[in-house]
Order: structure tokens, then C-alpha cells, then sequence
């Protein structure tokens, strides 16, 4: 835990913090309902503090399992190699992509869905998408084990995961909101193009 603590200390904190929120909210109802997205409100100026709040709530137990160990491989993983990259502005860099990736994939949302009063939304999954695209960027040819069984070269994917979230987004009436799986993972790729633009050129030569 200390080591966690001294190598990644941002995303310990956002790992542990929004497993706690999760937690308690899933007892606590007004707080569960005080926090989540709802876009008809945000985009009339209410509840602005939601496109964070959002973010540190799930919507049960299977939501906050599968969100955090997609975080727990790729998250402290990535913020490591920002790290080694730029020193200790690889942490502010992780910080910003976790934090901008929740909020720009929450404000599609709210474009979208901006007159739809019974619409409500919640989950990391924006800011992970984020996380996740970034880390296949430098690491584009790392085996992931789909649904923890069909393994797959990251790279591929990336344009399946795509492709399935544009697809679901007009098809799927799963209440899963795959918009914000999209605007969190294009997220992810530009700003880690725009802060280290080598990053193009590196993923390229590893074909």
C-alpha cells in the first residue's frame, strides 16, 4: 500500500475514494441520487458539481467490480509510465486526463440528452475509457484478456471498442451510456497526443 502511495499517488487516492463513495452510496440514497448526472438539470445551469460527483458513484456491485479492476491494471500502470516520461508532471498529467476525461464525456451527455428530463447517468466509466486509450497508445500490442477469457491485442481493441460504442449508442437499450465510453476514450487519445506528440510516431513503429 505505502509503495502505491509514493509511486501512484493519484490514482491510489481516485482508486480508493471512489471505491469508498460507491460503497457508502449504495446504502445511502440521497446521496446516491444527490450525486448522479442528470443533463436536463446541468444544462440550466443546476448541479453543475455532478459532472464530477458523477464519477465517484456506481450503479451496483458488478458496475463499481468492473470499472475498478479496468482501472487497477491500466491506471497505475499508466500514471507509472507518465512518470518516467516527465518526473513528477507525469502525476498533474494523469490527474488532468482522469479528471478532463470524466468531465468531457459527461458534458456529450448533457449535450445529448440536455431535454430529456427522466435521463440520469453515473459511473467512471468516461474518465477509464480515458485511462484506457492512453495506455494503448504506448502500449498498443498488450494482450487483454476480454471479459477476462478472450485475449486480444489492445490495438484491436481499440477499433472494436469504438466501433461497438457508436453502434450501441444509437441501437443498445442496455441504460449503459456509451456515449460517455466514446468522448472518454477519443478524449484519452487526443490529450495524450497533445502532451507527448511522439506518442503518434511510437505506436506506428510497433508494427
Amino acid at each position: 500500500m505505502r509503495e502505491y502511495l509514493i509511486n501512484t499517488p493519484v490514482a491510489s487516492v481516485i482508486f480508493a475514494f471512489t471505491i469508498v463513495t460507491s460503497i457508502y452510496t449504495f446504502s445511502n440514497h440521497h446521496l446516491f441520487g444527490r450525486f448522479m448526472l442528470h443533463p436536463y438539470s446541468v444544462s440550466r445551469g443546476r448541479h453543475v458539481f455532478t459532472l464530477i460527483t458523477s464519477g465517484l458513484i456506481h450503479r451496483d456491485w458488478g458496475h463499481l467490480l468492473f470499472n475498478m479492476l479496468t482501472f487497477y491494471f491500466f491506471g497505475f500502470a499508466l500514471e507509472s509510465m507518465l512518470v518516467n516520461l516527465s518526473a513528477a508532471w507525469g502525476h498533474l498529467h494523469f490527474a488532468l486526463l482522469y479528471v478532463l476525461g470524466l468531465v468531457i464525456s459527461d458534458v456529450a451527455t448533457v449535450f445529448k440528452e440536455r431535454d430529456n428530463s427522466r435521463y440520469y447517468s453515473l459511473g467512471a466509466s468516461g474518465a477509464i475509457s480515458a485511462v484506457l486509450f492512453s495506455f494503448i497508445l504506448f502500449q498498443p500490442k498488450t494482450m487483454l484478456g476480454i471479459f477476462f477469457v478472450i485475449p486480444m491485442p489492445a490495438w484491436l481493441f481499440a477499433f472494436l471498442y469504438l466501433g461497438y460504442c457508436i453502434w450501441a449508442s444509437k441501437n443498445a437499450r442496455d441504460g449503459i451510456n456509451h456515449d460517455a465510453h466514446f468522448y472518454g476514450a477519443v478524449f484519452g487519445l487526443l490529450f495524450t497526443i497533445v502532451v507527448h506528440p511522439w506518442v503518434i510516431q511510437h505506436f506506428i513503429a510497433q508494427f
